[in-house]
């Protein structure tokens, strides 16, 4: 660290590592938002299910699919599990159907709206 001599200098540097030490408290909240958003249990799943076809090598959207009604069926039978009651199939049929869809979504609907917004916002120029 260099030396400082006159209080102008001093104040100047105070002001510089105040900026400085704002920055990094904003990355560290972005990071730490971006940290929550990924342990989201829905985002968890989605996340296991784009690892699974990298690694296996899934690329059909048939295979995604059916991924994602896999999924849609575990959820179902955990959270029902074997019963008799009409009620609660139907709700679970509800249920799996819901897990489903959340699954089989694309996860990049943030950056989709942002491109979108901006399009509106040239197109209005």
């Amino acid at each position: 660290m260099e030396t400082i001599y006159t209080i102008d200098s001093l104040n100047q540097k105070i002001k510089f590592l105040e900026a400085q030490q704002e920055r990094e408290w904003c990355e560290i909240k972005d990071e730490i938002d971006e940290i929550k958003e990924n342990l989201k249990p829905l985002n968890l799943i989605r996340n296991t299910v784009e690892e699974i076809n990298e690694t296996i090598g899934f690329k059909s959207d048939i295979a995604q699919s059916a991924i994602s009604i896999g999924i849609g069926y575990l959820a179902k039978k955990l959270v029902i599990g074997k019963t008799d009651s009409t009620f609660k199939n139907i709700f679970g049929s509800i249920l799996q159907l819901a897990v489903t869809t959340l699954v089989s979504k694309p996860q990049h609907h943030e950056a989709t709206t942002k491109e979108s917004s901006q399009y509106d916002e040239t197109s209005q120029e």
